[in-house]
């Protein structure tokens, strides 16, 4: 299910995310976007499969609020979010871990929304 506007791509994500769906998540990014993991950037849809292959696989439950949405004549806009991920039950005592994130998402040709750049862990 693509994004039909800016914000909805956090809804995606999110429900992607603890459904445990790589595929839907990695549809939801454009073939050379960009994710910043571990303060590096991982470019292209491959790559960016691997990282997110090792985060859905912790299992956490994800919650994502959209803070902000700037969008541009352009077709470009800048999504800002709160998001909190939830350990596995039965994980130990591992904790949430949670951050703030930046993204910049382009319309398609055919009115969809994807990511371009996305870095979960914006500094507060």
């Amino acid at each position: 299910m693509p994004a039909y506007n800016p914000a909805e791509i956090h809804s995606l994500f999110r429900h992607a995310f603890n459904l445990g769906d790589v595929e839907a998540l990695i549809a939801l990014y454009e073939p050379n976007a960009v994710l910043v993991v571990d303060g590096k950037a991982v470019t292209g849809r491959e790559s960016i499969r691997k990282a997110l292959e090792s985060f859905v696989a912790r299992r956490g439950r994800m919650t994502l609020e959209t803070r902000a949405v700037v969008e541009s004549e352009q077709g470009l806009a800048v999504v800002y979010g709160g998001w909190v991920i939830e350990p596995q039950m039965g994980m130990g005592a591992e904790t949430a871990t949670r951050g703030l994130s930046t993204e910049v998402v382009r319309k398609q040709p055919d009115g969809t929304w994807l990511f371009v750049i996305d870095n979960p862990y914006t500094p507060e």
